[in-house]
């Protein structure tokens, strides 16, 4: 194996200190001209590559930050994964995607590498509580965000991006309700993750805003967001005898499953069944009948997240914790939801 060009070997070839090679890299703006296009061509011709271990070992801070989600064949998370690497990118920053079983020990065991492995900082939509994962960053001293997670709800530490889940399923359940439907189910997902929580508050929010007991929604829970979950959820539907003439699903995947079986069944959407998803993935409105979605702007979620861990060095604690931005959901409405009262 061809043995590894170093920083030695750059500047003994061109000419110059390896002072001068770490500057055209680090502080470009002090290296002539002429120099610093001489150390790249050399750069380029023996093929080196700069050591991320040796610049973390000189006191700089690493260039790699950690994007840790749930599930990247999860379109919403492959959404915050790149919004995040666009954001990297564009300040110079490489980005490490890791994702982990949705339990809060596997989360442990990921965090604890990404802090042996000196990240500069770690982008994460958390499991459940966020209160360990914080105490545990805190104890390594990584700095963090947690996307798609109210940073609001916990003690104050570290910066949040979330999205108003609350307002989402008050908007979604509004909706039908305003399309003249009353008995309204909620699709929901794992009863740990927050997201789910809240879209729940979200929709009872509107059946009693509405005068409308909460009864009248309908909950039937999934062990996971996905279609197949969707589709197991679906059939489970088509045996009641009185079933709910709308459904809002946690997510966009469990609708598309609901609404495969509904149409193999023979039923019609929407006119025997309304549905409304969550997320407003690239699959909604491509869908066999365009699916009605709460849009969750992903990639902006994962670029304001790398905005924030990027700002913190500059602010005080206080400010630091301060940072909790909230982003609001709006409804793209589309014929899965358009029966006319």
């Amino acid at each position: 194996m061809k043995p590894r060009v170093g920083i030695v070997d750059v500047a003994r070839e061109a000419d110059v200190s390896i002072g001068t090679v770490s500057n055209v890299f680090n502080r470009p703006d002090i290296v002539a001209v002429h120099t610093r296009l001489r150390v790249l061509s050399v750069v380029e011709r023996l093929g080196y590559v700069r050591s991320e271990n040796a610049r973390v070992l000189r006191g700089l801070p690493s260039r790699i930050i950690a994007v840790v989600v749930h599930d990247l064949t999860n379109p919403f998370d492959m959404a915050l994964v790149q919004g995040a690497e666009e954001a990297a990118r564009k300040a110079g920053l490489a980005v490490m995607v890791c994702t982990r079983a949705q339990n809060a020990a596997d989360e442990a065991r990921c965090l604890a590498r990404l802090a042996e492995y000196e990240v500069r900082g770690v982008l994460i939509t958390p499991t459940g509580s966020s209160d360990s994962f914080k105490a545990a960053m805190e104890r390594a001293g990584v700095p963090f965000v947690l996307m798609d997670h109210d940073g609001r709800q916990r003690r104050p530490s570290g910066c949040s991006v979330a999205i108003d889940d609350v307002a989402g399923g008050r908007l979604a359940v509004q909706h039908l309700l305003d399309r003249g439907h009353r008995t309204i189910g909620f699709i929901s997902g794992p009863q740990h993750l927050p997201q789910v929580e809240q879209r729940r508050a979200g929709a009872r929010e509107a059946l009693t805003q509405a005068g409308h007991s909460t009864i009248a929604l309908t909950e039937l829970t999934c062990p996971a967001m996905t279609v197949a979950a969707g589709r197991n959820v679906g059939r489970r539907l088509l045996s009641f005898q009185n079933r709910p003439t709308a459904l809002f699903c946690a997510n966009d995947l469990l609708a598309l499953g609901v609404l495969q079986e509904l149409r193999e069944a023979g039923l019609r959407v929407p006119d025997d069944m309304a549905l409304v998803g969550c997320d407003d993935i690239e699959y909604a409105a491509s869908a066999s009948v365009p699916l009605t979605s709460l849009r969750r702007p992903g990639r902006l979620v994962g670029a304001t997240a790398v905005q924030l861990l990027e700002a913190a060095p500059t602010l005080s604690d206080g400010e630091h914790d301060g940072r909790q931005v909230i982003l609001t959901p709006e409804l793209a409405v589309r014929r899965s939801s358009r029966r006319e009262t």
